[in-house]
């Protein structure tokens, strides 16, 4: 099917009054509202630079990546951040010019932010402030309902420690400070904010076209993972009680992910391998994650254990890497074992890893468990160590781990299919490499 995407170079102005028709949405998998105070200063000197300048030229401020969702909604996938700091500037902007003593500018400007910020009646283009054109949904983030009631309120707690709320402030007084210092040139910093400031829309036909957009242009920082979509669609799923749960349990999952060198997009990988071999599925080509869980509308992550799934995978790293004991698994305490998975992780690529989480996941509360385990490991170990001496690719184990792997799910004793190596070919090699 065909790719398509529109690019269209707009104005402040006329990109953010797209949202009377299409609002824009913040959706649940993008991470909170995160600019720093120098930030927003380093944009608002920009613009009075830009002002003070005179240049014809328009002033680039970025792209924003995103598509329209099923609900006729602009999803933004890239500029969240940029988009929503343009809204509270321009609010900011709309409180100093409501404080000062109305003229033909103030006017013009008031109407021309309202256009920007509200929906408006169409007869009278009265705005109704209680409905912006921007909603923020991201998940957890008590923010969202702060960044709505600034823009419907203009006000801001001088006590917040929130993001949207302090940069709002800094917003406030940098307006003000400027206003006070160039009264004629404020109308020009409104005017070049909202009509000279240009953006780059770029608006994708799917969530996946644009997800793949935005991982080839943005280098400012982590792009979107897989992980973080699997995160909305599972909330999503929930009822409202079970959300505050999942919000803490992913958050913890994550957290200790990342103390034993993985991540939750990780361990989703690692859960694709068992799945895999549930279903028989023997291919050497491996999908991407992403592709893999939406088969179905996404159907495999609303299992209902694939938290407490996750967790048991992460349970075997916590060991491998970190070295770390566990409570009520005595096989991380047998010395064996773990000497052997200390000599598995030098192995040079990571193939070996999928059949060891596979037998773990597979057979970890077993009684016979700590002692079937050791000779997997130990069987697997010698095949993967001769198999790499005398061929040191990875096509070399490719097919047969992938076979293992739907073995292992069929028999605690998993027939090994490794293609037979010649010992005297071996005893060359061994020689060769001493």
């Amino acid at each position: 099917m065909t790719t398509t995407i529109e690019v269209n170079k707009q104005s402040v102005k006329q990109l953010l009054e797209t949202g009377k028709d299409k609002l824009f949405v913040i959706p649940e998998y993008q991470r909170p509202y995160a600019w720093s105070d120098e930030q927003i200063q380093t944009l608002f000197d920009d613009l009075v630079e830009y002002t003070k300048s005179k240049l014809d030229s328009d002033y680039f401020l970025g792209t924003v990546v995103s598509y329209e969702n099923d609900n006729n909604q602009q999803e933004i996938i890239d500029g969240q951040q940029r988009i929503t700091t343009l809204f509270l500037l321009l609010r900011a902007m709309y409180n100093k010019l409501s404080s000062m003593q109305q003229s033909n500018k103030t006017a013009n400007f008031k109407a021309q932010i309202e256009s920007s910020l509200w929906e408006q009646d169409e007869l009278t283009a009265e705005a109704n402030f209680e409905k912006t054109l921007i909603v923020s949904k991201v998940m957890g983030d008590d923010g969202n309902k702060t960044f709505n009631d600034i823009l419907v309120d203009g006000k801001a707690d001088e006590n917040a420690k929130d993001n949207y709320s302090k940069n709002y402030l800094q917003m406030v007084k940098l307006v003000e400070d400027y206003a006070s210092k160039e009264p004629e040139a404020f109308f020009w910093l409104i005017r070049n904010t909202l009509n000279k400031a240009i953006l780059l829309p770029i608006t994708a036909d799917s969530q996946d076209t644009a997800l793949t957009i935005f991982s080839t242009l943005n280098d400012r920082g982590l792009a979107l993972s897989d992980a973080d979509i699997f995160k909305a669609k599972i909330y999503n799923h929930l009822t409202d009680d079970q959300k505050v749960n999942f919000i803490e349990n992913w958050q913890k999952l994550n957290d200790e992910a990342i103390e034993c060198s993985e991540s939750i997009q990780k361990l989703f990988y690692y859960y694709m391998f068992y799945l895999r071999a549930l279903e028989n599925d023997r291919k050497s080509t491996t999908p991407g994650i992403r592709k893999y869980y939406s088969k179905n509308d996404f159907a495999k992550l609303y299992d209902r254990n694939i938290m407490d799934n996750l967790r048991v995978i992460l349970n075997l790293w916590i060991v491998v890497n970190n070295r770390i004991q566990l409570d009520n698994e005595s096989w991380s305490k047998n010395k064996n074992i773990r000497k052997t998975l200390d000599s598995l992780k030098s192995y040079p690529n990571e193939y070996w890893k999928y059949p060891v989480i596979i037998y773990y996941f597979e057979y970890h509360n077993d009684d016979n468990f700590e002692e079937n385990f050791l000779k997997f490991l130990r069987k697997l170990l010698a095949v993967l160590a001769a198999r790499y001496i005398v061929t040191p690719t990875v096509n070399a184990v490719k097919a047969s781990i992938l076979n293992l792997n739907a073995e292992i799910v069929k028999s605690p004793q998993p027939k090994f299919e490794f293609a037979m190596i010649d010992e005297e070919n071996l005893k060359f090699h061994i020689k060769k490499c001493t």
